[in-house]
């Protein structure tokens, strides 16, 4: 059974990007199809960062993959996500590789090391760069990759090195840098602190951050907004405005970050284990594994994992309502009993 689609949430402002019943199939030998994406659906305004959290293999990656148009063959894809006047699903390939990669979608990759051209240095590709998407004559490129590395504070006595002799940070800043180039509309930022210590974490989405803010909103949609993939919830809570919660293909719960993180907390049990799990907070994992996409239960997913669950869960899909996909939300301190404590 196919639930309702997530509501996406109010926008300030006229949004960036808006995605609407989003889904992704994968087709696989023997006729099986693998869900990894389902009925997805939010709006990104501009000046503001969406933080998409959940565990490895939920459908994240796919999601951003999805908005580049860089799925693979055998991908079946529905719904809607509009981007500065483009529809990324419907939309060619000649024109994703000309006027939305770069030019209107910035990615900040999963594993910038594997990105980085090997046999050139990092000012050789922020020259490149500079140049195909800015137009920047000859004589000022080694000027304007300068001014391109400082933006993600790529330190400039490094430009010269080949991307094998950079740390992990330095790949992470790099890629970065080649990223804002473009002043792109949505940048897209893919697990960004994979790999990077909590001091580089911090420096990476605060980069980010001024990155969004720099741009600034007038309200009329013309700043900058990031979509940020992320498992590192310490990450998000540092850097998003909202938070969108997915599981098993799904988005189970949109919220403001201050609620998200503070109070009234998560209100789906899956996104309330994922903060409890923290070492600042309970620090007790989720019980259990999460299922395969390709062999989905019959009702809510995240059921078997679920100390909450009743019947209902197991034999129906719960439909979004209120910011939440869940049976039996968890109460917010408002939403309690007069008199007793709410429900956690």
């Amino acid at each position: 059974m196919t639930p309702p689609s997530t509501p996406p949430p109010t926008a300030p402002s006229s949004p960036v990007l808006s995605v609407r019943d989003l889904s992704v199939r994968f087709r696989m030998r023997g006729g099986r199809h693998v869900a990894a994406v389902t009925g997805a659906s939010f709006d990104l305004a501009p000046g503001h960062c969406l933080a998409l959290v959940g565990e490895s293999g939920c459908g994240k990656s796919v999601l951003a993959s999805a908005l580049l148009g860089l799925l693979p063959g055998n991908a079946e894809t529905a719904g809607t996500p509009h981007l500065d006047g483009v529809e990324l699903l419907t939309a060619s390939e000649r024109e994703l590789a000309r006027s939305v990669r770069g030019r209107r979608i910035g990615l900040v990759p999963q594993s910038p090391a594997a990105h980085l051209t090997p046999v050139r240095t990092v000012r050789a590709q922020l020259e490149e760069t500079v140049r195909e998407l800015t137009g920047t004559p000859k004589h000022a490129l080694r000027a304007a990759a300068e001014q391109a590395a400082a933006r993600a504070a790529f330190p400039a006595g490094h430009l010269d090195r080949y991307p094998h002799e950079l740390s992990g940070g330095l790949a992470q800043r790099a890629a970065t840098a080649l990223a804002l180039v473009g002043d792109a509309p949505l940048l897209l930022a893919d697990e960004p602190t994979t790999g990077l210590d909590r001091d580089l974490v911090d420096r990476t989405v605060d980069e980010l951050r001024r990155h969004i803010d720099a741009s600034g909103d007038a309200g009329d949609g013309t700043g900058r907004a990031l979509l940020m993939i992320t498992h590192d919830l310490a990450a998000a809570e540092r850097i998003a405005d909202r938070v969108a919660v997915m599981y098993a293909g799904r988005i189970v719960e949109l919220a403001d970050a201050a609620d998200f993180f503070g109070t009234p907390g998560p209100r789906h049990p899956y996104a309330r284990g994922l903060l409890d799990a923290l070492p600042d907070r309970a620090f007790t994992p989720i019980p259990g594994m999460p299922p395969e996409l390709g062999a989905l239960p019959p009702g809510c997913a995240f059921a078997a994992r679920c100390d909450r669950r009743t019947d209902v869960c197991t034999a129906t899909v719960p439909a979004f309502t209120d910011g939440t996909a869940c049976h039996h939300p968890l109460k917010t301190p408002a939403a309690a009993a007069p008199g007793g404590a709410a429900r956690a």
